[in-house]
């Protein structure tokens, strides 16, 4: 039989001991992040507001700027097909 890490091969006394242990692995996770998420400094709804008004504000000139962009390329290219098809 093969060696593997020192061991011979666990069988499925092993891979059951691994299965067995996931709710303790899942239980002392689940208190990590309940425990990590009370020390996150939460920004304040006047914080939130503000750097939400400047989300969407910057959406909105993306949007035009793009869609300036695409009307002119849509020209372009339309006249530079017109104009070679002749």
């Amino acid at each position: 039989m093969e060696e593997r890490g020192g061991k011979v091969g666990e069988g499925a006394g092993g891979a059951l001991s691994k299965i067995g242990s996931w709710p303790r692995k899942s239980t002392a996770f689940l208190g990590d992040v309940r425990a990590e998420t009370k020390r996150v400094t939460w920004p304040s709804m006047q914080q939130i507001q503000a750097t939400t008004v400047v989300v969407i504000i910057t959406v909105f000139m993306f949007g035009a700027y793009f869609g300036i962009l695409d009307w002119f390329f849509t020209r372009a290219v339309g006249w530079i097909l017109q104009w070679g098809g002749q």
